[in-house]
This record gives C-alpha cells, sequence and structure tokens, in this order.
C-alpha cells in the first residue's frame, strides 16, 4: 500500500490524488478501472521498468500507457494514469501502489457522494471481522496460489447484494493481496477510507459491550491524544477478562487485566 512510499513516490502520489478529486469521471468507474491498470502492471514487469525509467520523456510514457489503456478505461481513467507516469518513482512497485491508492480515494469519493461513507466505513470493518473469526474462509482469501478469480467469485457470494457496491470492489482488491495478506490489506484500506475523512481508526478491545457514554469518553480521549477525530471499532472478546486494548495506528495501549496478570507472572518468575 502506498502509506510507505516515500520521497519522490509520496509527491507523485499527491499529484495523482490531486488529479482523481479534480477528475469530472464517475467516480466508482474511475476506482474499478484504476485497479484493473494495477493488474495490468502488476503482470507486465517490463511496461513497469519503461514507464518508471527516469531516462524517458513524460509525454513518451503517457503516450505509451494511451496506446495500451487507451480502448479499455475511460478518457478520466487514463489521464489519471497519465498523470501517475509522468511523475518520478522510486520504482514500478510504487507506481502500481500508488494507483491503487488512487482506485480506493476514487471509490471513498464515490461513497462520500452518494452518502454512503458512512455504510461503507462500517461494513470493511464488518468484512475484516468476519473474515477473522472464519478460518476457512481466512485462508482461502489469504492463499498465494488461489486464482483471483475464484477469490472475486467468493466474496460476490458474501458481499453482492448485502453490501454497498463499492465496499465489496473494495473487497475484492484487497484480496488479491498484492504485497501484504489480505486481512492486512483490507485493514490499510480501511485506514485509508478514514484517513480521507480526516480521521484516525481505533480498534477497541473488550470483555463486553461499551457503554454508549464510555465510548463518547474514550473517543474524546484519543480524539485530545492524537489531535484529530478518531473512530472507535469496538471488537467484544472474552479473552480480554476486563479493562480494555486500544490500538491506534502503530500504538497500542492495553489496559486489560489479562496483560496486567501477565506481566505479574513475568515479575514473579524475575
Amino acid at each position: 500500500m502506498s502509506t510507505h512510499l516515500r520521497g519522490a513516490s509520496a509527491t507523485s502520489l499527491d499529484a495523482v490524488l490531486a488529479a482523481v478529486e479534480a477528475s469530472g469521471g464517475v467516480p466508482d468507474e474511475l476506482g474499478g478501472q484504476l485497479f484493473g491498470v494495477v493488474g495490468a502492471l502488476d503482470g507486465a514487469p517490463a511496461l513497469r521498468r519503461v514507464l518508471t525509467d527516469p531516462s524517458t520523456e513524460a509525454p513518451a510514457k503517457q503516450g505509451l500507457v494511451a496506446s495500451v489503456f487507451g480502448r479499455a478505461v475511460s478518457a478520466e481513467t487514463l489521464a489519471v494514469v497519465q498523470t501517475a507516469v509522468a511523475g518520478r518513482w522510486s520504482g514500478g512497485r510504487d507506481l502500481a501502489d500508488g494507483l491503487e491508492t488512487a482506485g480506493v480515494v476514487a471509490l471513498v469519493k464515490a461513497a462520500s457522494a452518494a452518502g454512503t461513507l458512512d455504510t461503507v466505513e462500517s461494513e470493511l470493518f464488518d468484512v475484516a471481522q468476519v473474515v477473522a473469526g472464519a478460518a476457512e474462509l481466512r485462508s482461502a482469501l489469504s492463499d498465494p496460489v488461489a486464482p483471483v478469480s475464484a477469490k472475486a467469485e467468493l466474496i460476490g457470494s458474501l458481499l453482492s447484494g448485502k453490501a454497498q457496491p463499492v465496499t465489496e470492489t473494495i473487497v475484492r482488491q484487497a484480496a488479491r493481496a498484492r504485497s501484504k495478506s489480505f486481512e492486512r490489506t483490507l485493514n490499510d484500506f480501511a485506514d485509508l477510507v478514514a484517513d480521507r475523512r480526516g480521521r484516525l481508526l481505533a480498534e477497541v478491545r473488550t470483555a463486553k459491550p461499551l457503554p454508549a457514554a464510555e465510548s463518547v469518553r474514550l473517543a474524546a480521549a484519543l480524539s485530545t491524544k492524537y489531535g484529530r477525530p478518531v473512530h472507535l471499532n469496538v471488537i467484544v472478546d472474552p479473552s480480554v477478562i476486563g479493562g480494555l486494548s486500544v490500538s491506534v495506528a502503530d500504538d497500542v495501549i492495553d489496559g486489560t487485566m489479562s496483560s496486567r496478570l501477565e506481566a505479574a507472572r513475568r515479575r514473579l518468575a524475575g
């Protein structure tokens, strides 16, 4: 995912995301087509190398992507891809990662315009929890040798008609697991959705559901700590025993009884 992009790649990504925001095309179509371009680039390392070669002039790269993708995508999608190849990327993988991020952002734009962004965000969390709790499903979606088409069919059977189309498209892309597991990719996408809304996601594990007032207090405290709105994804986990475990990005705040008991056991063991 693009969150690791640095230097020239990060600057190029900013230009691509600006092009997505300014695009007059249909945003959900734009997102799906950008995912298609990513798939094509993943399967064509020689093309990726040419498109990220700093010695090749931008107009030549733009002409090349027009000849390769021009008949397969809309003019608006092609314009975003041409913006991407005009930038400088540290490598071919960064170009594909940047376009994948652009696809997610386009779908966020689509959901926002449709007034369904809250629903999409909740559905992504729900899918992650269902997969985490179903070993066979998790194995099927994480199998690196399973055909992408089979994974897409499985996701369709789970989500078609039951979730927002934007949610299904994002989950299908996560199942490609291009550089990370399905679960980590889906979590990255969910973080990106939250980031585009200007907020952070906090995963809260608790032995029993949080009362509404406690949820409000916790969200407010975390928002103060991190300087931006925080949305809580609460997971009821009996193994917690008591207290709360809160994860925000790379930070883990573990105030559970089980963790305190384990710490005490280690101290006693010397």
